[in-house]
């Protein structure tokens, strides 16, 4: 097996904190990070991988930035004001992206893991559930509606795009952020829908600390 990151690339982006032998994949930290910068090197990856590059999960906190899915209606976004706005190809509608928050990409070959899509959107839900019940938080998904909640309000989001039988793209979590520009947007589509966060519900505020507890929540 072999990854893909090279010199060149190696510039802004960390080398590996860790190959996750349960996971199967290497784990990149990459900090704070602008989106389309970030969104420019997974779309590489994935169009330059084959059969024998390793997966890759990279953890990053984005700056501020409102993210439209592949087939995003723009009437969605309400105000965004002074938020960059993204058109990007992974699914779903609009969100938003900010420090507090806790962006997983996974970059996984799903034929080598015998995954499907909606498989792999289940792993990364159960994940979340698992995690918020490590911190005495009852979380769950809809069948309605991908990501997972706390009673009614949105506590993590999931977003993929699937290209050559190999994800990238991923989930959002909030940790402990500002979660105002939420109310710019009809998060994901939905009017009315509240978002949350661990910080608010009596988990951690720390991204730190979340970061191990989601690997060990992982299940691929």
């Amino acid at each position: 097996m072999n990854t893909l990151h090279d010199s060149e690339n190696l510039e802004t982006v960390q080398r590996p904190a860790s190959y996750n032998e349960d996971l199967e994949a290497h784990i990149y930290d990459l900090g704070r990070q602008d989106f389309q910068t970030i969104w420019e090197r997974m779309h590489k990856l994935t169009q330059e991988r084959n059969g024998e590059t390793d997966d890759e999960i990279w953890f990053v906190e984005h700056n501020p930035v409102f993210t439209l899915g592949q087939n995003g209606k723009q009437e969605h976004i309400l105000c965004p004001g002074d938020i960059p706005v993204v058109q990007t190809d992974r699914g779903g509608q609009v969100t938003y992206h900010g420090p507090g928050q806790l962006v997983a990409y996974f970059m996984l070959d799903l034929r080598r893991r015998d995954l499907s899509v909606r498989g792999l959107v289940t792993c990364l839900e159960e994940s979340i559930v698992r995690l918020a019940k490590r911190y005495n938080i009852d979380a769950h998904a809809r069948a309605d509606a991908p990501g997972v909640y706390v009673d009614v309000d949105k506590l993590c989001s999931i977003g993929l795009r699937i290209k050559k039988g190999c994800s990238y793209h991923g989930i959002a979590l909030n940790v402990d952020m500002d979660l105002e520009p939420f109310k710019r947007i009809n998060p994901c589509g939905f009017t009315n829908l509240k978002m949350t966060q661990l910080a608010e519900l009596g988990g951690t505020s720390s991204l730190a600390d979340v970061k191990p507890v989601l690997l060990d929540c992982l299940q691929l």
